[in-house]
């Protein structure tokens, strides 16, 4: 019984983390700034409170690697992630909340492709189910999205190419499974904010917020989450079942779905809704298939 009630509260945990990153499309969609802007806002103000809860939690404020690889490790990840989290960005100008946060999340399909290629991981029989359910229910979003109506179909590409680079990101830190988890974050965030500097010079635009609003919204950001989402996944995913932890992280496309349409209005019609729930369907199997070969 005392398991069970264990196991209800990390799912709990990790399902309340995920909800936090379904806000992240939101707090974008709101932004004026640039999309490497935000990637390095989002970054750099989650930085401080990262240091206050190591210090909490280790009474420490430097973050002491097991392994001096893992900062090269989480280097690379970082740079897969802002490359990841800059398309993303840019997607939501061209296609809908739901649909960028629900195709983003296909990454655990190309996990298994991209583990299957490197690490010669055998692909089961299992994954290429979920691997046909996901992109027939992708390919229904983009063909009946008002995106494909009206010619701007750029978008959901953009978001299958950030997909396949959180792929790269989760299957790079997949491989720092000795490495304590808030390391894990600290140094694939603080990366992430110094490879978004030159994009963001580069890319030009509105790059420094220029009302309370915006820094607040910024703020949020940063807080709920890149610190708090992503504190809470880790904590809670290592301590409950796949098929649980793949059912709680699903709250991250639903919740950014739902918040999309009570705030923008990006309202579903049935066959979207269909589409939807088939490739949430897909990457549940997903999700599960990949820790069943990892």
């Amino acid at each position: 019984m005392k398991f069970n009630l264990q196991r209800r509260n990390y799912f709990l945990i990790l399902s309340f983390g995920a909800m936090l990153i379904g806000f992240a499309p939101i707090f974008v969609k709101l932004s004026s700034l640039s999309s490497t802007a935000i990637t390095f806002y989002r970054m750099f103000l989650a930085i401080p409170f990262l240091f206050m809860l190591n210090y909490k939690l280790n009474k420490k404020f430097f973050f002491n690697v097991k392994n001096k690889k893992t900062i090269i490790y989480a280097a690379f990840a970082a740079l897969a992630f802002t490359v990841d989290l800059t398309l993303w960005h840019f997607s939501m100008d061209i296609t809908s909340i739901s649909n960028a946060t629900i195709i983003v999340n296909s990454a655990p399909i190309f996990v298994a492709i991209l583990s299957f290629i490197f690490f010669k991981e055998r692909l089961s029989k299992e994954f290429l189910i979920s691997f046909l359910i996901t992109y027939i229910g992708i390919i229904g979003l983009i063909y009946y999205s008002n995106n494909y109506i009206n010619g701007k179909v750029l978008g959901d590409i953009l978001c299958l190419i950030a997909a396949l680079f959180y792929g790269i990101y989760l299957l790079v830190i997949s491989k720092l499974g000795n490495e304590n988890s808030l390391n894990i974050i600290f140094y694939t965030t603080l990366f992430c904010c110094i490879f978004s500097i030159i994009p963001m010079l580069i890319e030009g635009g509105n790059m420094m917020p220029a009302s309370s609003f915006e820094w607040i919204n910024l703020l949020l950001m940063a807080v709920l989450c890149q610190f708090g989402g992503q504190y809470f996944i880790t904590h809670g995913i290592g301590k409950i079942s796949a098929s649980d932890g793949s059912i709680g992280l699903l709250m991250q496309p639903l919740t950014a779905t739902i918040l999309a349409a009570i705030i923008f209005l990006e309202i579903l019609n049935f066959i979207q809704i269909i589409f939807v729930l088939v490739t949430l369907f897909g990457i549940y199997l997903a999700r599960i298939n990949i820790v069943k070969v990892n």
